[in-house]
């Protein structure tokens, strides 16, 4: 399949907090203008509260004597009021003693550059500036095959430090087969939205192939485009009014609104590389999705 939709495979320039001025310097050089999912189609999404950035802090360069490196890297959302879902993805293949944090901030990037400047130095002291440390569960089962990868994680917060930070409203989850039971012309007439911090679509300069912006939470329209076991594939394309995900989206949401209501169907996992057509989405309805997050919320 193609890359999976995570800013830590494009070696996007983090916050090394030793060199806290010259890295937050060289991170609003880079980000430009606020913008995240895809330029096309997409708006800025303060209401979408429940929805989060994962943070992480850890050795880049396995030098003890060196600063560890912080920064954001996926999107996820709140799914009840300790537990934020992510894409396995994003938690796995780290450092020994990497820490993932959760910011439901609408624009981590500026957070924090300016965490990174107030604090130079103190790695731990950035990531608590700007989100919650908890705790990673990914699906044992993960990395399976394409078939079903098990893609699937959850940090878990102490719920009493997050109600301090944030206020918001967790996301609902969809019944056990929920996508499966509107039917073929059910699905083409529901709308779907996509939430993240991502980057943009794929643009060409004197470098080659870049993907800017990302860090600042957007929303933006995607169409129903097919369904099986386990994804849930949805069109990014501008003619039709779409939108769609990028790099730094992972984990992120995939709302459909379904009897009046905007139920979390699925997560961004990964889609074409340069963020043209389509979202290749983890259904949460399915009995691998459902399996693994009974442990952690109350399932519809």
């Amino acid at each position: 399949m193609p890359s999976t939709r995570t800013p830590a495979l494009l070696r996007r320039a983090g916050v090394t907090v030793g060199t806290a001025a010259a890295g937050a310097g060289l991170l609003a050089a880079l980000a430009g203008p606020a913008a995240a999912i895809n330029s096309y189609n997409a708006a800025p999404a303060p209401e979408r509260t429940e929805v989060g950035a994962l943070v992480v802090q850890w050795d880049a360069d396995k030098n003890p004597a060196t600063p560890d490196r912080v920064d954001w890297m996926c999107s996820g959302t709140m799914v009840d009021r300790d537990t934020f879902l992510t894409a396995a993805h994003c938690t796995s293949d780290w450092p020994a003693g990497a820490r993932f944090y959760v910011s439901l901030g609408q624009d981590v990037q500026s957070d924090l550059e300016a965490a990174a400047a107030a604090h130079p130095g103190d790695p731990a002291a950035v990531a608590s500036a700007v989100a919650v440390e908890g705790v990673a569960h990914q699906d044992p089962a993960y990395p399976g095959p394409s078939s079903d990868p098990h893609d699937i994680a959850v940090i878990q917060l102490p719920e009493l430090a997050v109600a301090a930070r944030w206020a918001f409203t967790p996301a609902t989850l969809p019944t056990a087969g929920q996508l499966d039971g509107l039917g073929p012309q059910g699905l083409n007439k529901t709308p779907f939205q996509v939430v993240g911090y991502g980057t943009q679509e794929a643009q060409r300069g004197p470098g080659g192939q870049t993907h800017p912006g990302g860090g600042v939470r957007l929303k933006a329209p995607v169409a129903f485009d097919a369904l099986n076991a386990p994804w849930v594939r949805l069109a990014m394309t501008a003619p039709q009014g779409n939108g769609g995900a990028c790099y730094g989206d992972s984990g992120g949401p995939n709302f459909a609104e379904i009897g009046g209501r905007l139920l979390l169907v699925a997560t961004t996992i990964t889609g074409d590389g340069p963020c043209y057509a389509t979202n290749v989405s983890y259904r949460l309805d399915a009995p691998a999705a459902r399996t693994f997050l009974a442990p952690f919320v109350a399932l519809p």
